[in-house]
């Protein structure tokens, strides 16, 4: 069979990278050709475009790139034509896959969408598009699940993905060593998000925690799209904040993540959740952490 996938995010990438893997298991002679990043292509799919090129995100930044933003839509559209995929299987991404699931319900191509944008969340009138559009949505959480029944929606429960690989993880003996870190402080990790515009809001207030926690020491998960240089501005002063390249681990003893709170739930870690948004006037940021546990 012929796959098309849109992955527009690192997340997307990475689970994508995942199905892309048990795609080629059950379907051997499987041509699978998508919009993702370096996870996906290394399991062996065309990566036509990558996500890099696709992270905008919030107002000014969408109407900014505008342009950029309906030529890829042009470009998917014709890539697809083109193709002529079996199915299309979109992960995530609302803002672009719900317009890409209206478009190809048109052309009569089956859709599928795998890991479920929060439409409990927010703007839940869009699940109608999901119900006329999709003809099966695979979640990762159980709720989630029974809010796509209650709409009418065909769906199955997975599970999440990251589960499996958080049973196998060992935490490395020598983990301080191979990071660098001093001995003896328990770890605490920053998980500002992994797009520009995201971390550029967040990472700046989420180092100023380290202040409040002399104990600890604190270190920034990067995104694989965002070089070490990018990161260092916003560390400086914080002696205690470390930058960290590395893969998911289970060394740490409590993440700060920004948003998505809920991907953190495998961990079985006690979380911290950092929300920022705007007050009445522009100029003002308050930011407010939500405990989780």
């Amino acid at each position: 069979m012929k796959y098309y996938i849109i992955a527009g995010e690192p997340s997307g990438d990475l689970q994508g990278a995942s199905l892309v893997k048990a795609l080629r298991h059950a379907d051997p002679e499987a041509e699978i050709r998508c919009w993702g990043g370096d996870l996906m292509a290394a399991e062996g799919a065309v990566v036509v475009k990558h996500y890099r090129e696709l992270a905008f995100m919030g107002f000014v930044e969408v109407v900014k790139n505008l342009p950029t933003i309906l030529r890829n839509f042009r470009s998917a559209k014709s890539d697809i034509k083109n193709f002529a995929p079996d199915c299309l299987i979109l992960i995530d991404y609302p803002g672009f896959n719900l317009r890409m699931a209206t478009w190809a319900k048109k052309l009569e191509v089956r859709v599928f969408y795998y890991i479920s944008p929060q439409l409990w969340a927010w703007h839940t009138s869009r699940v109608k598009i999901v119900r006329d559009c999709v003809e099966r949505m695979f979640v990762i959480f159980p709720f989630e699940e029974d809010f796509y029944k209650k709409h009418g929606v065909e769906v199955s429960f997975i599970g999440h993905p990251l589960a499996s690989v958080i049973e196998r993880h060992e935490a490395s003996p020598d983990f301080y060593t191979k990071n660098n870190l001093p001995k003896g402080k328990p770890i605490i990790a920053l998980l500002p998000g992994s797009r520009r515009q995201e971390v550029a809001r967040m990472l700046g207030e989420m180092v100023k925690v380290s202040t409040f926690f002399p104990d600890y020491q604190f270190v920034v998960a990067s995104a694989p799209s965002l070089g070490r240089a990018f990161y260092e501005p916003f560390l400086a002063g914080f002696p205690s904040v470390n930058w960290w390249k590395t893969k998911l681990t289970t060394s740490f003893k409590t993440p700060l993540p920004h948003s998505s709170l809920l991907a953190l739930q495998p961990l079985k870690r006690r979380f911290f959740g950092c929300h920022k948004w705007f007050a009445t006037r522009p100029a003002s940021f308050p930011t407010n952490l939500l405990v989780g546990w």
